[in-house]
């Protein structure tokens, strides 16, 4: 497996996790006990989130021309 490979199953793991953990924070916002502090968590990795699906077409589009091998 390349780096290039390894490095696009780290962004799209990476990418995963800042999208659960947006979704946790906003439904735990959402429940009867959320803070403001949970509402902070879901903004801030949806934003991560959005981040890394950006970063990982920049990188995709920028090492087309390597292989996956």
């Amino acid at each position: 497996m390349s780096l290039k490979a390894i490095h696009v199953l780290f962004i799209v793991a990476s990418t995963l996790l800042a999208l659960g953990f947006s979704g946790w924070g906003f439904s735990h916002y959402l429940s009867s006990e959320g803070a403001a502090v949970d509402l902070a968590y879901g903004i801030g990795s949806a934003a991560a989130g959005i981040g890394l699906v950006v970063y990982g077409c920049y990188f995709l589009k920028k090492l087309k021309n390597i292989s996956f091998l």
